[in-house]
């Protein structure tokens, strides 16, 4: 098996690489790129949500050739059936046996582009494998390569022939991010990079799925003290007690703003977070989340307004937050 350099280097000097490699073909979007970097650190699967055309399968086919993972791409239809995802079991006439065939799921990194297009039947056999890291196939239970990660794209504009996602497959993507459109100068140096061939043939891999597993690892150790929880609980809280907010965040959203500021932390090169990671990391944590009153929804209230305004309004705690040694 080769063994990558990088394996040896500092972590945080690995993953500013993998970064660097991903501007190459996504320009101008580091923060995004990050956060993505962080919820795959954290375990978490992603949701894209932007309109056509700004890079969303790009930059995941962009990190599927960095990591050196397998990865499968699935077009989600409204005639998508769930083995079409999960696979199979035919039957072999050799051994007079069924085998078990395996459907896209059985990847390391797996791309559900237009999510929404595809059935709620289709969109209710994803929770298993996202929440459980297994598949079930005619009673047998599969388990998935590790590590694995969905991610999953969707436009917020196109409603025809779209079936709206359920609150309980929305609360299983860690992060919700959106790309948005390139400045002026950076859609010319994107044009400049495409002109004779396209970036993404140039990427080379920087890390075996097993390194990344290693960084996973070393992520969940990040301390969170009792005042950041604290923190965490209280904004959790308080989207509980909005007025335009009928659903807030749950406790599965607690653990998830959590583990993405360790995440952060992580990314930053501390072992320890502090309340910022939490601030930084809550428009994307919990924003997807929360089930806004009909009269807010008719107002055009949006959660990611709602969540920035009560990160505003919560005191943040200030003292020590590296372990005691």
């Amino acid at each position: 098996m080769q063994v990558h350099s990088s394996f040896f280097d500092p972590p945080q000097a690995v993953l500013e690489r993998i970064i660097y490699q991903m501007e190459k073909v996504i320009i101008g979007k580091r923060e995004v790129i990050e956060k993505l970097l962080i919820a795959l650190l954290c375990g978490g699967h992603v949701l894209l949500e932007d309109v056509p055309g700004v890079g969303k399968t790009m930059m995941v086919r962009a990190l599927a050739r960095t990591l050196d993972c397998s990865f499968k791409r699935v077009q989600c239809t409204p005639d998508l059936l769930p083995s079409d995802l999960t696979g199979s079991s035919i039957f072999h006439q050799q051994s007079m046996q069924f085998e078990f065939r395996p459907g896209p799921l059985m990847a390391n990194l797996v791309l559900a582009d237009e999510l929404n297009r595809a059935t709620p039947r289709t969109q209710s056999a994803l929770l298993e494998a996202m929440e459980e890291r297994k598949i079930s196939v005619d009673g047998e239970t599969h388990s998935l390569p590790e590590p694995f990660f969905l991610l999953a794209t969707q436009n917020p504009f196109d409603f025809e022939g779209t079936f709206q996602l359920p609150e309980a497959q929305l609360d299983r993507f860690l992060m919700k991010l959106k790309l948005g459109y390139p400045q002026a100068e950076e859609e010319v140096e994107l044009l400049s990079r495409v002109e004779e061939r396209h970036p993404l043939g140039q990427l080379r891999p920087l890390l075996l799925p097993e390194e990344f597993a290693a960084l996973q690892m070393e992520t969940s150790r990040v301390h969170v003290d009792d005042t950041v929880k604290s923190y965490i609980v209280q904004l959790a809280a308080a989207t509980r007690r909005h007025p335009e907010i009928a659903l807030g965040a749950s406790p599965r959203a607690s653990i998830a703003l959590m583990k993405a500021a360790q995440g952060r932390a992580f990314l930053s090169g501390r072992s320890f977070c502090i309340p910022d990671d939490v601030k930084q990391m809550a428009v994307a944590v919990l924003a997807h989340r929360l089930l806004l009153t009909p009269e807010a929804a008719m107002a055009g209230a949006q959660g990611e307004v709602l969540i920035e305004t009560i990160t505003a309004a919560t005191p943040i705690p200030s003292r020590h937050y590296a372990p005691a040694l």
